[in-house]
C-alpha cells in the first residue's frame, strides 16, 4: 500500500482511504488474488500424475485433534472457494 500512496503523491496526513486509492488505480484486492492463485495451484495439482509427490502429499491423512476447532485445511478452503464461485472439482 505504501507504493500506491507514493505513486499517487498522497501522504498519510491527507487521510485518504486505501480503498479509494486502490479503486483509482484499479488494483484488485489482495484476497481475490490469493484465492485466484490458490485455485490455479489446485488445478495444477489435479493435473499431476498419481505417483507425483505433490499428489501423494495431498492424499495424506492428518492426525485428529480432539480439542478446539478443527484446523482449516487446504482442501476445505478450496471446496469453499469452488462453491462460492459456482465451480465443480472436475
Amino acid at each position: 500500500m505504501p507504493m500506491l500512496h507514493w505513486i499517487a503523491s498522497v501522504t498519510l496526513l491527507e487521510k485518504i482511504k486505501n480503498q479509494y486509492i486502490r479503486r483509482s488505480f484499479r488494483v484488485a484486492p489482495i484476497v481475490n488474488k490469493v484465492k485466484e492463485k490458490l485455485l490455479r495451484w489446485y488445478g495444477l495439482v489435479q493435473r499431476c500424475q498419481e505417483d507425483h509427490l505433490v499428489k501423494l502429499a495431498q492424499n495424506l491423512s492428518i492426525a485428529k485433534c480432539s480439542r478446539g476447532r478443527p484446523p482449516a485445511t487446504w482442501l476445505t478452503t478450496i471446496d469453499k472457494d469452488l462453491q462460492k464461485n459456482h465451480l465443480d472439482k472436475t
